[in-house]
């Protein structure tokens, strides 16, 4: 198991670092970092955390994340062999806030970066038509060197600030309060709820797989997730189900039973509390672009 904070992966005689990932899987560890991550799916899907937020992800989503929130990206493909020659693909880019400097920072000329790097601790996601320029202007710094990748990077940062195309994912009030050992537990959690949430998962079985009591266990999660336990499997069933619906496209009925729901009434009340949507109107959104 990795560490939780990872040294940093910018090398001292670097601005920044800028990679190009060709994984079998992206990293299924829970962790945070203390550098600034801008990360864009080139290939791949499954399930993302990020903070206290859970949602699918897919190729061509952009994210930006501030340091010490933790994240996650755990594939599809993670728990079938088969599949894995398939692979994830994706361009990641770490800085540091120094690297502009404080001074420069403090300036009437930043103010909206220095706006941008503070919302950037909930995590954001990139939309529309900004995400679309952004995924060019990766592609493009992936090939630059020197001080014309350091100008591009900065290019970036600006359009990010400047943007109303990009929405805020952790909640409001989140606030990272794991430490290593946490971490640990929580992506031993996280794992056995990604393969059994197709079906009933009690209180009592987590307990015992974290050696904990259930009311102990029950007070334990909601601490560190910011939701009791039974809000976040309803969050991967209902994200799984928006998967169904539009890359399988199956019916409601049949994403309904195939995401561990019991009855068609539950699912679609519990649907519409995450995404605001019926299933059927969820599904048409997609059908339309």
């Amino acid at each position: 198991m990795k560490s939780v904070v990872q040294k940093s992966p910018i090398p001292s005689n670097h601005v920044f670092i800028a990679k190009h990932l060709n994984e079998s899987i992206f990293d299924p560890n829970w962790h945070f970092h203390s550098e600034y991550q801008l990360f864009m799916v080139l290939k791949g899907t499954g399930t993302r955390f990020i903070g206290d937020n859970v949602k699918p992800f897919k190729a061509g989503d952009i994210t930006f994340t501030g340091p010490n929130i933790p994240h996650l990206w755990r594939s599809d493909v993670e728990s079938n062999t088969e599949n894995r020659k398939n692979g994830c693909e994706g361009i990641v880019v770490y800085f540091n806030e120094k690297f502009l400097g404080e001074s420069l920072l403090q300036t009437e000329e930043t103010i909206r970066i220095r706006r941008l790097f503070k919302k950037s601790l909930r995590g954001l996601e990139l939309t529309g038509n900004t995400r679309k320029t952004v995924k060019k202007m990766l592609s493009k710094l992936l090939t630059m060197k020197g001080f014309d990748s350091v100008l591009e990077l900065l290019k970036i940062i600006n359009k990010l600030s400047q943007t109303t195309d990009i929405q805020p994912l952790a909640s409001p009030g989140y606030v990272n309060t794991l430490k290593e050992g946490d971490t640990v537990r929580m992506n031993t959690v996280y794992a056995y709820v990604m393969k059994n949430f197709t079906r009933k998962m009690s209180i009592t079985e987590l307990a015992e797989l974290t050696n904990m009591t259930p009311t102990s266990f029950s007070r334990y999660f909601r601490i560190h997730a910011n939701k009791t336990f039974s809000e976040f499997v309803s969050e991967i069933r209902i994200g799984h189900a928006c998967k169904l619906l539009i890359e399988k496209k199956l019916t409601a009925s049949q994403a309904c039973y195939e995401s561990g729901y019991g009855t068609l009434s539950n699912f679609n009340r519990q649907f519409k509390a995450l995404t605001q949507k019926t299933p059927s109107e969820y599904k048409r959104q997609f059908e339309m672009k």
